[in-house]
């Protein structure tokens, strides 16, 4: 479990535990200190990516022909300048002409042979059948997905901030009405302390981010994102309390009404999916939903919630079932009302692997995000509560 305490500002880390989910074993991970956990904060980079001009060091990972020695990555949108591309530690800064070089109104960035930038193989990303730890099968049969404990994918990575030469992005988008959550934005706005409970699997205990995994730039996993951008935006104390567990699914959600309560909460962010895919109807996920919130209103009647419709994951993994997580989404838009609210991470994490690839935004390899995805995490949740 990971239990994250927000006083005042003050981060305090009780524990962490991380896996690769749908059944696999624990993987444990100590959490960095508190100086490092908030170093990566900046309203800068919690503009959401669908708004404005600029997107800030969103990942590729740059793969090689091993023919003509030229590597490719597509960003997400068309680009008409590129501001900075930085190694993903944010080290090294790396010049256009020498280590890439783009076409303006293309959303392709090429790096040439010589190139200081990472690169890797197809074959780096694949491992032999049955010599990792965790038994991740390709869909191609060929082997199987590299598997990320920690940083390795992070490693490989690259970050652009660059200004888009288009907007265009056709996902219907999250948008701030204060009358979705009433009670949690008059708290803010008001500027009295808030408590805020989130409930979830592995991706929400903080799996993959840099700060996580003790890496630089240690960036906080997207609740903690959350967190500082709500007390920076406010000025309100808000506490965050994490109950989330690595391997859990709803019906563990359903065993834990009582420790949520305890917490009083005024906002409760429900972010489970993940691990349900690996054989939950989207009836039952809906259901055991729909009985979180009712058991936890019946112990606390004024608490608001988020419902995060989760990510996808590697679709060429074998045990991942992608057609499941759109009816989950929709089970959890079913129940959204005021006072219920819907962040919808499906539809983003869908059209972002129309655009671009699984290994430009995983942590892991297969289920987990990473420092970007984490960022956009926290972007779409806030939407739904900072104006």
């Amino acid at each position: 479990m990971v239990t994250y305490k927000l006083f005042n500002g003050k981060f305090f880390v009780i524990t962490a535990v991380c896996m690769v989910v749908v059944g696999l074993s624990s993987n444990s991970l100590s959490a960095q200190d508190a100086s490092d956990t908030r170093r990566m904060y900046s309203d800068k980079l919690l503009r959401p990516f669908w708004r404005g001009d600029i997107v800030e060091w969103e990942s590729v990972l740059f793969v090689r022909d091993v023919k003509t020695g030229e590597a490719r990555a597509s960003l997400l949108f068309p680009v008409q300048k590129v501001i900075a591309v930085r190694s993903s530690d944010g080290d090294i800064t790396y010049h256009e002409g020498v280590d890439f070089r783009f076409s303006i109104g293309s959303p392709e960035i090429v790096i040439p042979p010589g190139s200081r930038i990472v690169t890797k193989t197809p074959q780096d990303l694949r491992r032999p059948a049955k010599s990792q730890k965790y038994q991740l099968t390709h869909r191609d049969g060929n082997g199987e997905i590299l598997f990320g404990a920690k940083l390795e994918y992070h490693d490989m990575q690259t970050c652009v901030t660059y200004v888009k030469a288009s907007r265009d992005w056709p996902v219907e988008m999250p948008v701030f009405d204060a009358q979705a959550l009433p009670r949690t934005i008059q708290k803010l706005r008001s500027r009295d302390s808030i408590s805020v409970v989130l409930l979830g699997d592995s991706i929400s205990t903080g799996c993959n981010a840099s700060g996580w995994a003790e890496g630089k730039p240690h960036q906080p996993p997207y609740s903690l994102l959350l967190q500082q951008h709500l007390e920076a935006t406010y000025r309100s104390d808000v506490t965050l309390t994490n109950l989330s567990v690595s391997g859990t699914s709803t019906p563990w959600g359903l065993t834990m009404i009582d420790k949520v309560v305890e917490h009083e909460p005024d906002l409760v962010i429900l972010a489970f999916g993940m691990n349900d895919s690996a054989g939950r109807s989207a009836e039952e996920y809906g259901k055991n939903t729909a009985e979180m919130i009712s058991k936890i209103r019946k112990a606390r009647p004024v608490a608001e919630f988020i419902l995060v419709a989760s990510m996808l994951g590697n679709r060429d993994w074998v045990l991942l079932k992608h057609d499941v997580f759109p009816k989950y989404r929709d089970q959890l838009a079913k129940l959204c009302q005021p006072g219920v609210a819907l962040a919808d991470m499906t539809s983003v994490w869908n059209e972002f692997l129309k655009r671009k690839q699984d290994h430009d935004l995983t942590g892991n390899g297969v289920n987990h995000p990473n420092d970007f995805g984490h960022r956009v995490y926290a972007q779409v949740i806030s939407t739904l509560l900072i104006k």
